[in-house]
């Protein structure tokens, strides 16, 4: 119960980031990635009791570490200023059925099933469905292409969450080693490709939400769900994530649900649940 507890709290933050996101389209991706992930770094002091002894992980464990919060982060925030937010949302959230699709090529002695199959057919026409619900075509390749880092961003995510099964133990407080070095190179990339820009002080509080809940909270959440808790079982409930994420976004944006993005979330969630489902059954 506890686990589930971790892990609903964390799919509350994360719910929440593309609605903040959204709402600082006026900051450059770089310097956005930046300063939430570098606020976020700090909750892991007292996790770890003010030692940043605990934050002692092996060169490989960081690289993974700043790979899956820095890439992500960037790919994503890109994605929500570059295409329709609530579209590019769903792209992101593929996540979890990437996870599904990918595990093999992570563990070697699982394979896909036909059931997998039909489930990535369901998460991919859910995702096409959502970029062209939009009625848009701005891109060079006939679409926006902020899809394309929606869509890095799940692979990211999910290549990130199926290394770090692979990793040596660490503890949930040195994620905030992840978030602070990924960060800081988040600043210098903006100090260096970005246009400075001007930050107010509604634009903080922004911020500070983002830094301390999806940027921040969120992953110690996860973290600690995991270390305690089933994998099947959280899992399946991070698949709620892109359903809340839509519905808030709907809320904030004030926007009316068309069937296509009701259908391309149904398509998607769903798809993940039939393919995970099976995972699950295996593993009994």
């Amino acid at each position: 119960m506890r686990a589930d507890l971790l892990a609903i709290g964390a799919i509350a933050l994360w719910a929440s980031l593309a609605a903040l996101a959204t709402s600082l389209t006026e900051i450059p991706p770089f310097l956005l990635t930046g300063i939430g992930l570098v606020i976020g770094s700090v909750i892991s002091l007292p996790l770890s009791g003010f030692k940043l002894s605990a934050w002692k992980v092996p060169t490989r464990t960081l690289l993974v570490g700043i790979y899956g919060l820095f890439g992500y982060h960037l790919m994503l925030f890109v994605a929500l200023q570059t295409a329709p937010a609530l579209e590019a949302n769903l792209v992101n959230y593929l996540w979890p059925l990437l996870i599904v699709v990918l595990t093999p090529l992570f563990k070697k002695s699982l394979r896909l099933s036909f059931r997998h199959l039909i489930a990535a057919v369901a998460g991919f026409s859910g995702a096409a469905l959502a970029i062209t619900s939009s009625g848009v075509a701005q891109g060079p390749l006939g679409f926006e292409t902020g899809y394309l880092f929606a869509l890095a961003a799940a692979i990211i995510w999910a290549t990130y969450s199926l290394w770090t099964t692979k990793l040596p133990s660490f503890p949930t407080s040195a994620i905030g080693l992840f978030g602070l070095v990924a960060g800081v190179l988040a600043l210098g990339a903006h100090f260096v490709f970005e246009e400075p820009a001007l930050v107010t002080a509604a634009d903080w509080w922004l911020l500070l939400l983002m830094g301390l809940g999806p940027l921040g909270g969120a992953f110690y959440f996860w973290d600690a769900a995991l270390k305690i808790g089933d994998p099947r079982r959280i899992g399946l409930l991070a698949f709620l994530t892109p359903l809340v994420s839509t519905l808030v976004l709907l809320i904030v944006s004030e926007r009316p649900p068309s069937w296509q993005l009701l259908l391309a979330t149904a398509l998607i969630v769903g798809g993940a649940m039939f393919g995970t489902q099976q995972a699950g059954k295996a593993s009994r």
